[in-house]
């Protein structure tokens, strides 16, 4: 006999991994309130448990560092150039495919190109911490775009040619994520940034087509 309801016994199951992300989100909105309010590095686990109605140990069970609860979309942002040369139309270049995925992102406004408003960026240029953790997710995210770059030419991923690519390419999308910060520190509107940066990157991205902009095309 079959039936098309689902076991009774998957319910539960569902429900604790809802209950679980939805605790993981609040502690880090209360946490990240919390830094933009008195600052990333003076604000402790203690104060962070308290906002959110939990134990300190329940916040660490979900964060293993302060930092995670800041930057909580780490994963997204180290694979967006890996992903975006994965899904390159056919025929595209590598260099085409991140050429216009940044296109999108920069009209999206998108926070993973850079648009996490001025607040956020003003907590994370007061951070010490945080500027060399996301000093660390552009090297990460340089990485994956190196591995991703190996695939598409069928070469081994330490190839000098891979690995130079994706650090000029790297280097180019942290420029730029980095412009998009600077400008919105300076109170430009996120209007003023978009066009700015898309003439910018225009000319920047020029640059690599002389030397990159066959890779991926085989």
């Amino acid at each position: 006999m079959s039936s098309d309801r689902e076991p009774t016994s998957s319910r539960p199951a569902g429900l604790r991994e809802v209950k679980k992300q939805e605790t993981r989100q609040h502690i880090s909105d209360q946490a990240t309130r919390l830094f933009l309010r008195q600052g990333f590095d003076a604000t402790t686990i203690a104060e962070i448990a308290d906002a959110a109605r939990v134990s300190k140990k329940t916040v660490t069970n979900y964060f293993a560092r302060k930092e995670d609860m800041a930057l909580d979309h780490q994963d997204e942002f180290v694979v967006t150039l890996a992903s975006a040369v994965a899904a390159r139309h056919p025929g595209e270049s590598a260099l085409g495919a991140l050429r216009r995925a940044f296109t999108d992102a920069l009209a999206a406004h998108d926070p993973v190109a850079g648009f996490t408003g001025p607040d956020f960026a003003r907590m994370v240029a007061d951070s010490p911490t945080l500027t060399i953790c996301v000093r660390g997710l552009h090297d990460r995210r340089e990485e994956a775009l190196a591995e991703a770059l190996a695939q598409a030419e069928d070469v081994p991923g330490d190839d000098i040619t891979i690995r130079t690519a994706a650090g000029l390419l790297g280097a180019v999308h942290r420029m730029l994520f980095q412009r998009i910060q600077c400008l919105t520190l300076a109170g430009r509107t996120v209007q003023e940034i978009e066009t700015i940066v898309a003439s910018e990157a225009t000319r920047a991205f020029d640059l690599l087509e002389p030397s990159v902009g066959s890779l991926g095309t085989s």
